[in-house]
């Protein structure tokens, strides 16, 4: 009789089993399914930027060497002082994307003088340059700033190309006479640039009070 009693036991477990496999499938869980949905997400993209002083120092302020931030977090805020004081700083910018997020994406910098102003404030590369979208960091052509009481200033423009999901936003904003930074917004309001729609800074450091406080971010949309 407990022989009896196990085999009809084994039988009430068997068929249960059978139901719930059965309810899975129908609900489109099937272990291929199930094991699907537990794939691990893609790899946030970073945005980098490097950012060092070929003078004295006191002039690039705020986080310098290298720094890399996944989106969709802000990198540190790095700051324009340049003035009178030897050299300037070196500034360049990259895009590290492991899994490939934003394959089709293009984005460039482009560094030129104000019209009119002394392109002697903005470094020998002078141009459009690619920010590298790779599986791997690294950065573009270092562009020179190196602002003081010359005229005019520099411009930074950011474009945005081939992907419309693709936004790389700009926070740009003085710690002191806001004359130096053109184009900015108050502390934490940011303009984005996106396919069509890029965005202009324009450093002019020099010797009046305080500097210019710039940050960026990538985000999809």
């Amino acid at each position: 009789m407990s022989g009896l009693r196990l085999t009809g036991r084994l039988r009430t477990l068997a068929c249960a089993l059978a139901l719930t496999a059965g309810a899975l499938t129908t609900a489109g869980l099937s272990g291929t399914a199930m094991a699907a949905t537990a794939a691990p997400l893609a790899a946030a993209p970073e945005i980098g930027v490097q950012f060092n002083a070929d003078g004295d120092a006191g002039q690039c302020g705020g986080t310098t060497g290298q720094q890399w931030a996944a989106s969709p977090d802000w990198t540190q805020a790095i700051r324009f002082d340049t003035d009178n004081r030897s050299g300037g700083c070196q500034l360049a910018f990259g895009v590290y994307d492991p899994d490939g997020t934003l394959a089709g994406a293009s984005i460039t910098y482009t560094f030129l003088p104000s019209s009119g102003g002394d392109a002697g404030q903005c470094g020998d590369y002078q141009g459009t340059y690619g920010m590298p979208i790779q599986t791997f960091r690294t950065f573009g052509q270092a562009v020179r700033v190196d602002t003081d009481n010359r005229a005019g200033w520099c411009n930074l423009t950011f474009t945005v190309s081939g992907r419309s999901d693709v936004g790389l936003d700009v926070q740009f904003y003085p710690d002191g006479d806001a004359g130096q930074c053109v184009n900015y917004l108050p502390q934490g309001q940011y303009r984005t640039a996106y396919a069509g729609n890029p965005v202009t800074v324009g450093i002019d450091a020099d010797g009046r009070s305080g500097g210019c406080q710039f940050l960026l971010r990538i985000r999809r949309f």
